[in-house]
Formats: structure tokens, sequence, C-alpha cells
């Protein structure tokens, strides 16, 4: 499956969207990159639905998403929004556990995939031994990586997170990284927004370059992430050059004077 963006405008009051296209292609790790306030959220809340397009068209292997019930969209496409509400009192199975909710009736009863794929998740986000505990005393990185998994949960082809690694310490956002990458290893597409370009040219395996509501560049992170690239986009003069341990790009500011 792929999802394609056809001349895709929607935004809010202040804000626009202009005319994007783009693809997400099948087992991708794709992630979108550019300064704050340049509608990556947007975009993704776009694909989801939270945000209504005024023009264009979304299709996921040529179909067109605007038909779909909620409940047909969330069999597709999960979502882990930028700041996502901690219910008070529930337990980390519980929460992952919410992750079925698309395939359950009205009274929510669980069926043995639903247990099963619960178990799949917590295990494969490494938090099988926390599943009782409550959400409320998980440390930043825990609760981050519980709610990744309830998205594993929902069991989509399609997993888009909205600045997963954000407030954040390093290692627990290589915790996150490592995650994210080990889903697109086992064949999830994976949609990410991202701050740290370093992290996005040693993770993605595409990338999306927006700026002011536009998509700026697209494609692989050796070839989009340039110094021309981080100039026009940062507005900061940087060297970029190949890790000398894994090849992928990095990033060095260079002084302003």
């Amino acid at each position: 499956m792929t999802i394609t963006l056809s001349n895709v405008t929607s935004g809010y009051s202040g804000f626009q969207l202009s005319d994007i296209t783009a693809t997400i292609t099948k087992g991708s790790l794709t992630a979108l990159i550019g300064p704050n306030g340049c509608g990556k959220s947007t975009l993704l809340k776009t694909i989801t639905r939270h945000i209504t397009k005024t023009r264009g068209q979304i299709t996921i292997d040529g179909t067109d998403i605007s038909p779909l019930s909620f409940k047909q969209l969330a069999q597709l496409i999960s979502f882990l929004p930028q700041h996502p509400v901690v219910p008070a009192g529930i337990t980390v199975e519980q929460l992952v556990g919410y992750g079925r909710a698309p395939y359950q009736n009205l009274f929510g009863l669980r069926s043995a995939l639903d247990i099963a794929k619960t178990d799949e998740a917590l295990e494969l986000v490494s938090l099988n031994g926390l599943r009782n505990s409550l959400v409320t005393d998980l440390s930043g990185g825990q609760k981050q990586r519980a709610f990744i998994a309830m998205c594993v949960a929902q069991n989509t082809p399609y997993i888009l997170l909205d600045e997963p690694t954000s407030f954040l310490d390093i290692r627990h956002q290589y915790e996150v990284l490592d995650l994210m990458y080990l889903l697109h290893r086992k064949g999830k597409t994976v949609v990410c927004v991202l701050h740290d370009v370093a992290q996005t040219a040693r993770f993605a395996s595409d990338v999306i370059v927006m700026k002011q509501g536009s998509l700026v560049q697209a494609g692989a992170p050796h070839d989009v992430i340039t110094q021309d690239l981080v100039l026009d986009v940062y507005g900061i003069r940087a060297n970029v050059y190949p890790d000398p341990i894994t090849g992928t790009s990095v990033i060095s500011p260079l002084p302003r004077d």
C-alpha cells in the first residue's frame, strides 16, 4: 500500500498547507522535517482526517480515503499525537488494549485476537514486565513506548507519530528511534515528525522537507539533506558530512561570524 497526496490543501485559521503532492511508500520510515510551524503536524492530521482537507485527494493504494468511516480508516492508519492524554487510573495493559478499539463492537468485549495483539505489542516494546503498572507511574520514555505499543496493537499497515522524541532525554530518544526502526524493519510503514536532522539522516529511509506550509523537497536523506537545504529551510550555515561509522549525514552549524 502507498499513501498518495495530490494537490492537498488544508489548515486552520491563520495557517494553510498549500498544494501538497507527495508519496509515502509502503514499508518506508518517512520523516517529516522543517522549522517549527511549517505544517508537519498539520500534514499528519490531514492524512488521518483530524483536519479536513479543503482541496485535493488522499489515497491509500489508489483508494480515496474520504468516503471511509473513521473505523475503517483506523484499521489502516494508527496515529499518535504530540501530546497524548493519559487517562487516570489505567494500567499499561489497558492503554495498549485501547488500540484494539477499531475491531471491537459497542460493548468493547475483547476477543482472543485482541488479547494476543496486546500481548505481542507489549513484548515488542519491552513493557511486558510493567503491564500491570499505572501509566501515570511510568517514566517519559516508558510512557512513549506504551503509547507506541497501543499503535502497534491497532495492527495497521501505517503508523503515524507526531514528534515521538520530544521532551525525552537523548537515551530515551534513541530508544524510541530504535523502536520505530524495528517496526520499519518488520514491514510497517512509519511516518513521523522529527526535529533533529542528523537523527533523521541516521534512521529514516525517506524524508519530506517542509517550509511555510509547502513541500520543499522529498527523497532519500543522503540526497535531500545538504548544506544548501539546511541554509534555505533553517536559515543557518552548516557543514554536512558523513559520519565516519554509519556514513549518514552529520550536521555541524558554523559560527555566525
